[in-house]
């Protein structure tokens, strides 16, 4: 391991330097405030600098150290799906999907901006997502040119009907009815696995890796992909609003389908326990590489909001 990250504190300093990276580079991708139209570059910047935690970015970044993919683009990469990422979270809070006033500790977009200028604000981000993936340089090598594009289908696959988008049908379908335990980690592994999978794998695909580390990666995707929605049902149900930045108790009041409701507490723990030394011996092959990942997984489920 590196020096630098044989200590929970240095892992910590760590992880604060790859955010100040994805924040100045979330910075530079948008316009500013004041550029025409400002009312949605406004609204965009709310929800995109709301004091997010920037797991999903780490993730990329975490992923891209493990196989040794270019930094520029596992930047990009990881910018977009913190655009995604965020629009999903502000179509979420819409009053027609999960109607929630707070996130992040904040008032949400459409209680700031109002419900036609949020789903635009969710559009927008969207947008910009795949539009920043598609920027590349005249001059890039082809090679570099065909990984980037992987990436980004492999980005569109997550958070399209397969993916993310059809999670949320599922879910929404899923409100006040009995949901046996296969369905339920369908659903969660579409909407909430599948663009964290994204994290991991886009990497792979930016980069030359060998057979053996990308089977590695989908493994660890899997598990940390199950791990965090599990995690966030048992939080939802034992944590304050204060704690977590958004109304707690939701899902239960709106008869969601959750770990909790379906298997309990304490075995929705021991499951993500389980997940989480599945990752951890999927990513121990990689040795110093996969420090982050490692580091990440136990994150993820030791999270307390």
């Amino acid at each position: 391991m590196e020096p630098g990250l044989a200590t929970a504190e240095g892992v910590a300093a760590r992880f604060e330097a790859l955010r100040g990276q994805v924040e100045r580079a979330l910075e530079a991708a948008l316009p500013p405030e004041s550029a025409w139209p400002a009312t949605i570059h406004r609204a965009v910047r709310y929800s995109l600098f709301a004091g997010g935690k920037r797991l999903r970015p780490l993730l990329v970044l975490a992923a891209a150290e493990a196989v040794g993919a270019g930094g520029a683009d596992a930047l990009a990469f990881a910018c977009a799906v913190e655009m995604i990422h965020t629009y999903s979270l502000i179509h979420d809070d819409l009053p027609a999907m999960d109607n929630d006033d707070l996130r992040r500790g904040k008032p949400t977009s459409h209680k700031v901006f109002g419900e036609a200028m949020a789903i635009l604000a969710g559009d927008a981000l969207l947008t910009r997502a795949f539009h920043l993936l598609a920027e590349v340089d005249e001059g890039a090598p082809a090679e570099a040119v065909r990984r980037r594009l992987r990436a980004l289908a492999l980005l569109g696959e997550a958070a399209g009907t397969t993916g993310l988008i059809g999670g949320q049908v599922m879910d929404l379908e899923s409100e006040g009815r009995a949901v046996e335990a296969a369905d339920l980690e369908r659903l969660h592994r579409a909407k909430t696995g599948a663009l964290l999978g994204a994290c991991v794998m886009g990497p792979a695909a930016l980069a030359p890796a060998a057979a053996d580390d990308v089977q590695r990666l989908q493994r660890y995707a899997r598990a940390v992909g199950l791990a965090f929605q599990v995690v966030d049902d048992v939080l939802d149900a034992t944590e304050e609003a204060a704690q977590l930045g958004k109304t707690a108790g939701k899902d239960d009041a709106a008869g969601k389908a959750t770990y909790v409701r379906v298997h309990g507490i304490e075995a929705a723990r021991a499951l993500a326990a389980r997940l989480r030394e599945e990752a951890l011996t999927a990513v121990a092959p990689f040795g110093p590489r996969g420090a982050l990942l490692a580091a990440l997984a136990r994150m993820m489920v030791d999270r307390r909001a």
